[in-house]
């Protein structure tokens, strides 16, 4: 598996002016454990980060309640001035305690507040696609965004943020935030095992708005499949590898945002982007799904 220098190719969001490689970079992982606090080896943060965009990432995505604040610090301080086709994906709607819970944060001045501390944190003038965080960690909950998007929307058109995408959401809110502003991208879990949201992704794909999956190989727990394992050995990669591989296959709106604090990792992550999987691969992959 040679790295190729076009990361799996590129993928336009529509109504945009962002093209962006499909093989991005999650910057959560480089928070403390838990993400919490700061990170065990800060020099190494910041070396992944810098080669992360040497190698021609050009999308990182990040959040000022990773830390909380010590991710968007991280970020600027191994890559501020930014490159000019650096794009950086944030999200609102959470914050930490002070003992590292998650909780909600979606009122008004919540968002509002959020983003400024973005802002501040990242050292940018605008974000450049912001996310609303919708669902807690247990997955997405149905109820009105209506409220909490058109702040955003309110922020977008104060020039504050330049693209708004959502994260954790159902169809149905998803709509819902689409009456109000374009969204350029959602963000959900999904994976080789997790395919609920297998027919969302077809109807983005056609509306040009990027799927952005998270927990690449099955969230906190990872996934335990030994179908995925012996596929893996047989094209010489890490069960990591495959999973990736096999996101990027399942559908060309599909960008990813695998993240790591270590380099050796952040190369294995690079090499599945040019990482082919034959036909008979593919089935049993996707047999995976079918069994969950």
């Amino acid at each position: 598996m040679s790295q190729q220098a076009n990361l799996a190719g590129t993928f336009s969001l529509a109504g945009t002016d962002l093209t962006v490689h499909r093989m991005g970079y999650g910057a959560m992982q480089l928070a403390g454990p838990h993400v919490f606090g700061p990170p065990r080896d800060r020099a190494e943060a910041l070396a992944v980060l810098r080669e992360a965009v040497d190698t021609g990432i050009d999308h990182i995505d990040t959040s000022d309640f990773y830390g909380p604040h010590v991710t968007n610090q991280i970020i600027k301080e191994a890559l501020h001035p930014y490159r000019d086709n650096l794009v950086i994906v944030t999200k609102l709607g959470a914050v930490r305690d002070d003992k590292g819970a998650w909780l909600p944060a979606l009122s008004e001045q919540e968002l509002i507040d959020g983003a400024h501390d973005n802002l501040r944190n990242l050292g940018l003038d605008a974000l450049d696609v912001v996310n609303l965080r919708v669902g807690g960690l247990d997955g997405p909950k149905d109820f009105s965004i209506v409220q909490q998007v058109s702040v955003l929307a309110e922020l977008k058109q104060q020039g504050l943020i330049r693209h708004i995408g959502l994260s954790n959401v159902t169809v149905g809110q998803l709509r819902q935030a689409q009456t109000i502003t374009p969204i350029v991208c959602v963000q959900n879990l999904y994976n080789v095992a997790n395919r609920a949201d297998d027919a969302l992704i077809d109807v983005l794909a056609a509306e040009g708005i990027a799927y952005v999956p998270f927990f690449p190989l099955g969230g906190f727990t990872p996934l335990q499949s030994s179908e995925l394992d012996e596929v893996a050995k047989s094209l010489n990669a890490t069960s990591m590898q495959t999973a990736l591989a096999w996101l990027l296959h399942r559908s060309p709106n599909i960008l990813l945002i695998p993240g790591t604090s270590s380099r050796a990792h952040l190369r294995e992550n690079i090499a599945a982007a040019s990482l082919v999987l034959p036909a008979d691969a593919t089935r049993k992959l996707d047999a995976i799904g079918q069994q969950a």
